[in-house]
């Protein structure tokens, strides 16, 4: 008997072992997907209010990273908006990247950082999401359209848009970080150091 249940246990024993091959892992999600869309506005947010000579800034649809549709727009109507636009091949744009991105994580959900990456294969946007830690959601703008709307011939580039849709400013040639945390706190956020 002993020896009739000797290879029966040793086939369990084979199976639940896991001789078979392991599922494969998920593929990760897509950096600057709708993971990276802001949460609520914090209570405490004081503003300063935008000049009323301040035109609008162009609205633009887009599809993030992940294919999640975004309305700026709707962004921008409950807090201000810093659009980054970007190419992966860009090296100001890398050289800069790191500190942006901490930038924009330690605004998170008071300040909206959006990335426009235009001129680019989306697999070299997400090869550089990932180095440069990016956090923030991204655009794809493969044919430049919301490039153009902002007058965008190069990257990088950086708009400010407060509260409500006002175009505050523009930076042609981007804008390090420290200079940009300083802007944010002239123009925008009311009661900062």
């Amino acid at each position: 008997m002993r020896r009739a249940l000797l290879p029966l246990l040793l086939v369990a024993a084979a199976l639940l072992g896991g001789c078979g091959t392991p599922p494969p892992e998920p593929a990760p999600a897509p950096a600057g997907g709708a993971a990276t869309l802001p949460g609520p506005v914090p209570a405490d947010l004081a503003l300063r209010p935008a000049p009323g000579s301040a035109p609008a800034a162009p609205a633009f649809t887009g599809a993030l990273t992940d294919g999640t549709p975004l309305a700026a727009a709707e962004l921008w109507a409950q807090r201000p908006v810093v659009l980054v636009f970007f190419s992966s091949w860009c090296t100001t744009c890398a050289s800069r990247q790191a500190a942006l991105s901490d930038l924009a994580r330690s605004y998170r959900d008071r300040v909206v950082f959006v990335g426009v990456a235009g001129a680019d294969q989306a697999d070299e946007v997400q090869d550089y999401l990932r180095a440069h830690r990016v956090e923030y959601p991204v655009v794809l703008d493969d044919q430049q359209t919301i490039w153009r709307s902002y007058a965008v011939r190069e990257p990088p580039a950086v708009v400010l848009v407060a509260k409500g849709g006002a175009l505050l400013r523009g930076w042609p040639g981007g804008l390090d970080a420290p200079a940009l945390d300083q802007r944010l706190r002239e123009l925008v956020l009311a009661g900062q150091p």
